[in-house]
């Protein structure tokens, strides 16, 4: 699962984070994902799901100092499921490693946090998870941002198995969903819910507020996988309360098996 689950400091009026915590949660637990990739997660939030989502491992810094300040990219791992043997974080930038670095156009510090994972149900097989959060204003730093992510994945899990999740503020057949999942490149990226949805959706838009209405197609949130996963299932969770939604953004899930 991939959830942008918006800023607990935000001025949202009735849809403040205290107002709708209990809502992410049980969005969350209904799916009941092994792995969870969050995006705009303040360490508070970062801490009030851990304390709620007990069975799972969480891992996530800020992008301002690669410590407590801003965003973090939490992702959630199933302690049952996996054995983490790794893990860390880079920055979109010219200094990746360098915390809080910036390049291009963004107009803000942007980062991506990885997990290297011993699968128990695959007999320890290794298995790699990428969590990220594009720039909503840069152009060129979104796609520059995609091919980045593509080369530290390729850089990092080889061969393995590779998933990712992130909100990507840029739409299907963008630059930077084809730096992302076109051409030529080392690991092999598929689009789940492309994979799985194979016609054309003019409501698969995943952001636009806290409210259940037809969102259009702009479909920004992805969950990517490499070619040693089968789709058995990708979708757009609408989950809602009387046409309230718990965030800004659908969560977007996938069901994938190792061939």
């Amino acid at each position: 699962m991939s959830f942008n689950i918006r800023y607990g400091t935000a001025n949202d009026g009735d849809h403040v984070w205290d107002n709708r915590k209990e809502f992410v949660v049980e969005t969350i637990e209904a799916f009941a994902p092994d792995l969870l990739g969050t995006q705009e997660t303040l360490k508070f939030q970062k801490d009030y799901l851990h304390e709620h989502l007990s069975e799972y491992h969480v891992i996530g810094v800020g992008r301002d100092d690669g410590q407590e300040a801003g965003e973090m990219m939490a992702v959630y791992i199933r302690k049952s499921r996996f054995e983490i043997l790794d893990s860390g974080h880079f920055w979109y930038s010219e200094t990746p490693n360098e915390p809080g670095s910036k390049a291009w156009d963004t107009s803000l510090p942007r980062m991506a946090t990885w997990v290297k994972l011993s699968d128990r149900a695959q007999d320890g097989r290794t298995i790699w998870f990428f969590n990220t959060h594009f720039d909503h204003r840069g152009s060129e730093a979104r796609r520059e941002s995609a091919s980045l992510l593509r080369r530290m994945v390729s850089q990092l899990a080889g061969k393995d198995p590779a998933i990712i999740t992130g909100d990507f503020n840029a739409p299907e057949g963008s630059d930077v969903y084809n730096n992302l999942f076109e051409g030529e490149t080392p690991i092999p990226l598929t689009d789940t819910y492309r994979s799985f949805h194979s016609d054309s959706d003019e409501n698969a838009g995943t952001s636009g507020g806290f409210t259940l209405k037809d969102r259009g197609t702009r479909r920004i949130d992805w969950i990517g996988c490499s070619k040693q996963f089968s789709v058995l299932s990708a979708e757009i969770d609408r989950t809602n309360r009387d046409g309230v939604t718990p965030s800004d953004h659908f969560p977007v899930t996938a069901v994938l098996q190792l061939k």
